[in-house]
């Protein structure tokens, strides 16, 4: 089990005054436990800086803008693949569900396919199944960020980490494709609602490209993991 999945779900979670307390001892986390290439970690320290030394209404301003107003942004990653279709809420109380068998017990404002969620799931596995589901989305995940990069946002430092823990690099094919996808206007608030409305994002050349339920189900059978309950902060 790596903390190394928590100290990541913490740094990209909303602002609040708490993050930014615990931030530097979120990668000092990261640093310990040396999954990441030191480049990878000053560029995480980078983003923990930021979130530190930052007034906070503008860190959340910007967090807003880019997770909650940029579709192909978006933290949840059933949206990627099923928009707000019936399916995505049939497979994330499937997931849901694997989070309890598992003993992570989520809030009652949570939902189980938001990635910092998932990611404190994953540091309750042994490395080698973290590493495989995280590889399922590994499209979505280096599709977003290379947004990010293209944006100038340090939380890039964050998806860059996720690509080199992951088991499963995404086809350059495949991402090129993603990233030809028009981005929006996060501040076009009519477009964006009629683009939610509409079908899913594309990401990948089918679903199997983001972690679903039952693909979790499958790779946990294989190995049963020893489970953990959730905190509030890297431990």
């Amino acid at each position: 089990m790596a903390r190394t999945y928590k100290a990541l779900a913490l740094l990209l979670t909303y602002p609040n005054r708490e993050l930014q307390a615990f931030a530097p001892e979120a990668v000092a986390v990261i640093e310990a436990e040396a999954m990441l290439s030191k480049p990878l970690v000053q560029a995480l320290r980078k983003l923990a800086a930021e979130i530190t030394g930052d007034d906070i209404y503008d860190l959340q301003e910007r967090y807003t803008e880019l997770f909650d107003r940029t579709r192909s942004l978006s933290l949840n990653l059933y949206e990627h693949v099923h928009g707000e279709s019936r399916d995505r809420g049939e497979a994330m109380v499937a997931l849901l569900e694997l989070y309890r068998a598992q003993g992570l017990d989520l809030a009652a404002n949570e939902l189980p396919d938001f990635l910092p969620v998932f990611l404190e799931f994953l540091s309750t596995l042994s490395d080698r199944q973290a590493a495989s589901l995280l590889g399922e989305a590994s499209h979505v995940l280096e599709a977003m960020g290379e947004r990010l990069k293209t944006r100038g946002s340090a939380y890039r430092a964050v998806f860059g980490a996720l690509a080199r823990l992951a088991d499963t690099q995404a086809d350059p094919g495949v991402l090129a494709a993603l990233l030809r996808e028009p981005e929006e206007n996060p501040n076009d608030l009519e477009a964006l609602d009629k683009a939610w409305a509409e079908t899913a994002v594309t990401f990948g050349p089918s679903d199997s490209d983001c972690p679903k339920a039952s693909a979790l189900v499958e790779a946990m059978t294989a190995e049963p993991p020893r489970a953990s309950r959730r905190a509030g902060a890297p431990a």
